[in-house]
């Protein structure tokens, strides 16, 4: 199945991943439950929002408009509608029926390019990986909860992805070795508080964790 709005390879990732984490789930002794999802990009197929860990592709930069060629490939109507921030406005380029882009709204899913490839998004030098941890669908002892940024972004760095593999295993660890017994990672969080997690954890707080 191919994707239009992915931001990293899903496979390459998973694989990179677990074959460094493969310890823990092969008879190592942690507290409870642990989740490691991955999505290729902000629309996180298969529920990576409700992880424990979850390994999210990200694009950085707003999509690129084909004038010349946007309005022979795409419906106008269809790619204004297919943002959900509403950053795509119709307009008008030398005579050319287009859209532009508010870049201040837009959230880079790639949805527009979805529906037209007249808007690329992809750009290898500046997609990359975000980390999110503590979401949970369970309800035994707390609610489910969606997982929130830990790290806004890491390099795509194929073919073993070393920092996004280092960063997964620094949390495993973290929680690993300070949660109790059936604590899952958000509970754990929710426990020592975000400030004492990212001073374990040593990631640095940055403007994207402002929520």
């Amino acid at each position: 199945v191919h994707c239009h709005s992915a931001a990293t390879d899903a496979s390459g990732v998973v694989k990179a991943v677990m074959d460094d984490l493969h310890e823990y789930f092969a008879g190592h002794n942690i507290p409870g439950k642990l989740r490691i999802a991955l999505a290729c990009c902000l629309n996180m197929c298969g529920a990576v929002h409700c992880s424990d860990i979850a390994i999210l592709g990200v694009h950085r930069r707003p999509p690129r408009v084909d004038n010349d060629n946007i309005n022979k490939l795409c419906e106008i109507p269809n790619v204004v509608a297919s943002c959900p921030t509403a950053a795509i406005r119709p307009a008008t380029v030398e005579g050319k029926q287009t859209v532009e882009v508010d870049e201040d709204k837009c959230m880079f899913c790639a949805n527009c390019f979805s529906v037209c490839p007249s808007m690329p998004l992809n750009d290898a030098l500046n997609d990359g990986i975000s980390i999110w941890v503590g979401g949970k669908l369970s309800n035994a002892r707390s609610e489910p909860q969606f997982s929130k940024l830990a790290i806004p972004y890491l390099p795509n760095n194929p073919p073993r992805w070393p920092e996004v593999t280092a960063a997964v295993r620094n949390i495993v660890e973290v929680w690993a070795k300070g949660a109790k017994k059936y604590e899952r990672m958000g509970e754990f969080i929710s426990r020592i508080g975000w400030p004492k997690f990212f001073k374990l954890t040593g990631i640095e707080f940055q403007k994207e964790h402002i929520d």
